[in-house]
């Protein structure tokens, strides 16, 4: 076997497994908090009701300078025609690497063997991140 196919075959293997690996060690390692907002209120409605609207007019400011701190970089609200093409820009991808392996496969043109690799990765993550 020539290292051309072993290479479009790892990436293909590759592009499969990674969302699943990724998946399963973010669960395995990265342990989730018990303690939540919503159990901490309701611990403070049974014990301390009169801290109750404090603890959730804080938590309100909280979650309002995290949602400004995340979209600092976007001044207004983006148009309908920008998020519409960070939306289609993975489908489209994975429509078109298809649609090149496809081409290759039934016409006379070849593709260079490291664009064939990526296409697959393309393909196979798509795939991959659809089974977990």
């Amino acid at each position: 076997m020539d290292p051309i196919t072993i290479l479009t075959i790892l990436s293909g293997i590759g592009g499969m497994v990674f969302p699943a690996v990724v998946d399963f060690c973010k669960k395995k390692f990265i342990p989730s908090s018990a303690d939540t907002p919503e159990r901490t209120m309701g611990t403070l409605a049974t014990t301390k009701p009169e801290v109750l609207a404090s603890y959730t007019d804080s938590m309100g400011k909280y979650l309002l300078a995290q949602k400004d701190y995340f979209n600092r970089d976007i001044a207004g609200t983006p148009s309908t025609w920008v998020v519409n093409l960070r939306a289609c820009i993975r489908p489209l991808a994975t429509v078109g690497s298809i649609a090149l392996l496809g081409m290759e496969m039934f016409c006379t043109f070849s593709l260079d063997p490291a664009t064939r690799a990526g296409l697959v990765t393309v393909v196979t993550n798509w795939v991959g991140s659809r089974v977990i």
